[in-house]
């Protein structure tokens, strides 16, 4: 079944679209609150596409990223009860308690390698505010770790560009049947070891 290959067209020609920055920057800013998809979804094709403006579209997610990392902050200091009911219906208490735990054993540290790493930067953002973590020291080290993030995601898509582009068309049915098949074996690997 091909499905990948018509999302992939998709993504390119919205990665060229004259508002492709704001939509970028829009991401970044709320999945930094609760959307669920990374911004690198829209930076990588963008950055492929426009390899001349990949610093800029770096620095537009991260400015966006940093932004919406504050207000998740100022959630989880001022308004955790309303978001501590959102965490258990979806299911979450068990990843919120482990980054819980990390922040009361690593603090400021956490943030970093939330901002640099793949992990939901959401939880992060809350849990800094739950643990009344330094103001100032958190902005830093978020905008330090997600800079680095996107600006090393921006550079390689932009590197790779066109010619990278083709070849990951022609074999994106593979790479996206791959990753679902990961992740289900993952998921059944956790719940079975949970």
């Amino acid at each position: 079944m091909k499905l990948f290959g018509a999302i992939y067209d998709k993504t390119m020609a919205w990665s060229q679209h004259k508002f492709a920055a704001a939509w970028l920057s829009f991401v970044s800013f709320i999945e930094a609150i609760f959307f669920p998809i990374p911004p690198d979804v829209m930076l990588i094709p963008m950055s492929m596409s426009k390899p001349h403006m990949a610093t800029r579209y770096a620095i537009y997610t991260t400015i966006a990223s940093v932004l919406g990392g504050i207000i998740g902050y100022f959630i989880g200091l001022y308004a955790f009860d309303w978001v501590k009911g959102i965490i258990v219906d979806w299911g979450m208490q068990a990843n919120f308690d482990k980054a819980m735990n990390w922040f009361e054993t690593w603090g400021v540290a956490i943030v970093f390698l939330a901002g640099f790493s793949p992990i939901p930067y959401k939880v992060f953002t809350i849990c800094a505010g739950v643990m009344q973590m330094a103001f100032l020291p958190f902005v830093a080290t978020a905008a330090i770790s997600r800079f680095a993030r996107f600006i090393l995601v921006a550079k390689l898509s932009a590197w790779g560009g066109e010619k990278y582009a083709d070849k990951i068309r022609r074999s994106i049915e593979l790479i996206g049947w791959g990753t679902v098949v990961i992740a289900v074996i993952a998921y059944a690997i956790y719940t079975f070891v949970k």
